[in-house]
């Protein structure tokens, strides 16, 4: 057998990155974008801070049988102009299908009702309905107490405590106030 020699490349290899601290609820981080900036990726975090966000929201608009995206409909159309459903979809980031059977939904339950372009008789614009601004009334009321039940708990204020908000729902799973 022959002698061994040793590996040049393992001599000259960094040593390992520290573990970097985590926050409870939030995956270990690793790979190499972990050791460049000490934490998981932006995108994981305002990823976890979104979903645990819209999952309070939504468990509070279901008190009124309503849907974080059939409320997000219901403010797009509060200025009474009424939109067309591609500027629906498209400023909503909703996929067209999913939106026309959010507003057909809608509309059975009289929140929304359609009509044609006064000025493109091929298009056709949703507007709110006088129940459904009721309706929206009550439903912003609801996300405004969530809203500031979450900054409460968070210990933040206004914008300039955005941060610590995202920073607190990312960290904590039942940051769902």
């Amino acid at each position: 057998m022959g002698s061994v020699r040793p590996d040049p490349v393992a001599d000259t290899a960094p040593p390992p990155a520290p573990a970097a601290a985590t926050a409870p609820g939030l995956p270990a981080p690793h790979g190499p974008l972990a050791a460049r900036t000490g934490g998981p990726p932006l995108v994981e975090i305002l990823t976890l801070a979104q979903r645990r966000l819209v999952q309070g929201l939504a468990a509070v608009l279901d008190e009124e049988h309503c849907t974080v995206d059939q409320w997000r409909v219901l403010r797009a159309l509060a200025d009474d102009a009424g939109r067309p459903m591609g500027e629906l979809s498209h400023g909503l980031l909703i996929p067209h299908a999913s939106l026309t059977r959010l507003v057909d939904a809608l509309a059975d339950d009289g929140w929304v009702y359609r009509r044609q372009s006064d000025t493109d008789r091929r298009s056709i614009r949703v507007h709110l309905s006088r129940r459904g601004r009721d309706r929206l009334t009550r439903l912003d009321a609801l996300a405004a107490a969530h809203e500031s039940a979450l900054r409460a708990a968070a210990g933040t204020g206004g914008a300039d405590g955005l941060g610590a908000l995202v920073a607190h729902l990312a960290a904590d799973p039942g940051a769902r106030a």
